[in-house]
């Protein structure tokens, strides 16, 4: 049966997410997700005027490849998917499966092997493509959310057709902030850091590349990171659960990391050695995702939150980092979950998730819920 939020959603992505023209190429990847909405996705596409190419992907199939890949082959898949990738003007993925962890027994090797031959892939999209990734509502992030599926798939479409429109003035008043600032201080539960973020742009993150957002995102100067932090958002890479994870920071190297899956973690801080220094520092400041759920599109925009983020740096706010690791590490400092401070160049901007400075206030979840 069609569901009238599919088109809801469909046109939103194609109207004001990647602002498709006519006669511009978009690939639609669909991972384990409902015909129904790839359908919708297509018919939108065509109304914008689009040329739609739409590739299919089943869980326990991926993992059947991962898990005997070889060097050989990825070769060849990476080059078909860079080729059909260069020819592409827009990109939409959704993200839906009812194991999240399917990948899990994949060997780390693997793993690695196939990150790093499918960068150029990643890199191709990321930089020379209009796109939007989202996940797709499955029983099996309802359960991690700890509400019904039919509770869940409604916190999803309100989640994701967010007007994002009613944020734009308070983002911009803090990307003209963050990129004043100099030295940031974060502090809370066995959390005790700071950086400097002097001469990185600051990216908005208003609906137009994640599904859902909600995020102002710079970078720490490469070897400006001291002190330590504990995130306290449970975490999933490469199919592993974390949680609990503690960094010390030296020079801007990860000097010491823990956590529930300590040599795991280190395993993959190992992977090169830009993996150890921070890529990504983001405010999160989505008014209706506030708990996590291991599912970091939706947990890097927890309102109240931030996120620093091991390995590669994006270019449009670059330190110069490299790696094929970029792991988004989730700390929400609102009072119930312990509380914390930030402060730039001294002066506390935000307290308990809240932000202090008028412009910004805009962007807690209070003042958002009552205006609307």
């Amino acid at each position: 049966m069609h569901d009238p939020r599919f088109d809801s959603l469909a046109n939103l992505l194609f109207e004001y997410s990647i602002g498709l023209k006519r006669n511009e190429t978009v690939l639609i990847e669909a991972f384990d997700v409902p015909d129904e909405m790839t359908v919708a996705l297509v018919r939108a596409a065509q109304k914008a005027g689009g040329v739609p190419y739409v590739e299919t992907y089943h869980a326990r199939v991926s993992r059947a490849l991962a898990l005997e890949a070889s060097d050989r082959q990825l070769n060849l898949l990476a080059r078909h998917e860079l080729a059909r990738m260069k020819k592409m003007d827009a990109y939409i993925a959704l993200r839906g499966s009812n194991n999240i962890t399917e990948l899990s027994d994949v060997p780390a090797a693997k793993m690695k092997l196939l990150a790093k031959k499918m960068r150029p892939v990643q890199d191709q999209r990321v930089k020379k493509t209009k796109w939007v990734v989202l996940r797709w509502p499955t029983p099996s992030m309802a359960q991690l959310a700890g509400m019904s599926t039919e509770a869940f798939e409604d916190f999803y479409f309100e989640v994701c057709t967010l007007d994002y429109r009613k944020l734009q003035p308070g983002m911009k008043a803090l990307k003209r902030l963050m990129e004043k600032t100099d030295r940031v201080e974060i502090k809370g539960p066995d959390t005790d850091f700071r950086f400097s973020i002097k001469g990185i742009p600051a990216v908005i993150c208003g609906g137009d590349r994640n599904i859902p957002d909600g995020e102002v995102f710079s970078c720490p100067v490469r070897d400006s990171v001291q002190g330590h932090v504990t995130f306290n958002a449970p975490s999933i890479y490469q199919s592993i659960g974390f949680d609990g994870i503690r960094l010390e920071f030296k020079d801007g190297k990860i000097v010491d990391a823990t956590s529930n899956e300590t040599k795991k973690l280190n395993r993959i801080l190992d992977s090169d050695p830009g993996a150890r220094y921070i890529g990504e520092f983001s405010l999160g400041f989505n008014p209706y995702v506030l708990q996590p759920m291991r599912d970091i599109l939706f947990d890097e925009k927890i309102a109240g939150s931030f996120h620093l983020t091991p390995g590669q740096a994006y270019e449009e706010a670059d330190n110069g980092n490299r790696s094929q690791v970029h792991w988004d590490m989730v700390s929400i400092q609102r009072s119930e979950y312990g509380g914390g401070e930030i402060y730039f160049d001294g002066k506390l901007i935000r307290r308990d998730g809240e932000f202090l400075p008028e412009p910004l206030q805009s962007l807690n979840r209070g003042r958002f819920v009552k205006r609307r």
